[in-house]
């Protein structure tokens, strides 16, 4: 494990088994001007236990609730833990890094993109294509920035979150949230038209919606209430079927069982009832 530092920039960690491969990371990582630190690791399991290092020197100035990366290029093959198993992995993290493949293994391109990956770059890698994935991710992490200051600083009945999308501001109403998904410390909302990354914390958005109709389900995911259309129940247990576009079926936990039956089934009957 080894470093690079300079003034500000993004924090990169590098993961390759082969020393050249790592070597070549490391280099056009370190000679971008958008990268400030490069961090290396010759494994997965080496990337992890960096990744989850509350080491001081490691950590430095980085926000206590923030990764100690903000982005992860890896290899696919490498022995133990893949660089796909190694993915998987990351999207579990509270507040997961970016992550870019750099690899000779052309197959593997569509599984990278199902677990995540912000970009795939095939070997050899040059110095603008890695330059291009970093301006994604800058990009991803400005728009999550944007759209979390935008939600705190708008208290009224219909909130508008602009996003950043290829160069355009778009503005995004509450009311055409379907449903919000939980990744880390951002938040995915989904919409009729797609969906949109901002930097807020899922219980944050179901503390400030609450009284917009929108209730917690389970751990990942805040729903819109009045675009519930079904309560189904299984072995498995509950889940709901979302309208307003096309109909998305979401798990509900046990926890969040007993308040979510209350608001659709409980109180509405009693109201039919007395009228």
């Amino acid at each position: 494990m080894s470093t690079r530092e300079s003034s500000g920039g993004l924090v990169v960690l590098a993961v390759d088994d082969e020393m050249a491969g790592l070597d070549e990371m490391k280099y056009l990582l370190g000679n971008n001007p958008r990268v400030g630190r490069v961090l290396t690791a010759f494994d997965a399991a080496e990337a992890l236990r960096l990744l989850r290092s509350d080491d001081p020197e490691l950590i430095g100035r980085r926000d206590q609730d923030e990764s100690i990366v903000d982005a992860v290029f890896a290899d696919v093959s490498m022995p133990g833990l893949s660089g796909m198993e190694l993915a998987r992995v990351l999207t579990a993290f509270r507040n997961p890094p970016a992550l870019v493949f750099i690899t000779g293994h052309e197959e593997n391109a569509l599984e990278a993109f199902e677990v995540g990956a912000l970009d795939y770059i095939m070997k050899p890698a040059n110095a603008e294509r890695v330059d291009r994935a970093l301006r994604t991710i800058e990009k991803n992490k400005l728009q999550a920035a944007k759209g979390a200051r935008a939600i705190e600083a708008a208290p009224d009945d219909d909130e508008v979150i602009p996003v950043e999308l290829a160069g355009t501001t778009k503005m995004i109403p509450r009311k055409h949230v379907r449903w919000v998904e939980a990744q880390g410390d951002y938040a995915r909302l989904h919409t009729t038209d797609g969906s949109h990354l901002v930097r807020i914390p899922l219980a944050q958005l179901e503390e400030r919606w609450a009284e917009a109709g929108f209730l917690r389900i389970h751990r990942s995911y805040l729903v819109s209430l009045p675009l519930v259309t079904e309560l189904r129940m299984s072995s498995s247990g509950y889940s709901v079927v979302l309208g307003g576009g096309p109909p998305k079926e979401l798990p509900v936990s046990r926890r969040h069982t007993r308040e979510l039956k209350d608001r659709l089934v409980r109180a509405p009957r009693q109201n039919w009832g007395s009228s």
